[in-house]
């Protein structure tokens, strides 16, 4: 499986299941948004190839960009192509906001990669 819905996301979030939640929106659209997905870490989707070897290879990658489409779903077919479970998050970081689902303030969520 290439991609997750947001219900599917919200479910794994609910549950507590163990996963590596990556957010890869460009830096500009990010700040315009001011808001991340809980326990997501952003990283320079321009800079994958530098941190591609950071993401834990023991559970599930969710990738989120803002709108589910290039970035995001490069990033997880990188990832998938050195053996990674990688999914994109079906229509993106927007769709998450836009279903009512919580968001935080950038910055509160940020961490190294484990």
């Amino acid at each position: 499986m290439d991609r997750i819905t947001l219900c599917e996301l919200d479910e794994w979030q609910r549950a507590g299941r163990s996963f590596t939640l990556l957010d890869v929106r460009r830096e500009r659209v990010r700040a315009a948004d001011g808001a991340d997905i809980p326990g997501a870490r952003w990283l320079r989707p321009e800079e994958l190839f530098a941190w591609k070897d950071e993401v834990p290879r023991d559970r599930p990658a969710v990738i989120v960009c803002a709108h589910g489409h290039e970035l995001s779903q490069g990033a997880a077919a990188t990832l998938r192509a050195m053996g990674l479970d990688a999914r994109f998050l079906v229509d993106g970081f927007a769709a998450w906001r836009d279903s009512g689902r919580p968001v935080v303030p950038i910055g509160q969520t940020e961490g190294a990669l484990r």
